[in-house]
């Protein structure tokens, strides 16, 4: 039985405009992926390894592999340490389209 090639992108579009509630979650999703992504860059920038940041956080170094792989979702909480960890903070800014 052969694969069938799935162009990812336009089944999401295609989802997106059938349903309301899975607009809003991709949506959603897509905001922690940046965090996420914005965090791994500041952790190379900062030339600190996983197990490093696991070390000064006082998680796993397996912990913070899933995070970044986007397997698990950290809490706020985690989330600011590991920032805090890197020598940065965050903050919520208003979108200047609201």
């Amino acid at each position: 039985m052969p694969f069938i090639q799935v162009d990812i992108e336009k089944e999401i579009k295609k989802h997106c405009k059938e349903s309301a509630s899975f607009k809003k979650a991709w949506d959603e999703s897509r905001e922690e992926y940046k965090l996420i992504g914005e965090m791994i860059r500041l952790r190379k920038k900062e030339k600190i390894t996983q197990s490093r940041l696991a070390e000064i956080t006082g998680n796993k170094q397996q912990v913070i592999s899933r995070i970044e792989k986007k397997e698990n979702s950290p809490s706020l909480r985690t989330f600011c340490n590991i920032l805090n960890a890197l020598g940065y903070e965050l903050q919520i800014i208003k979108k200047s389209n609201i």
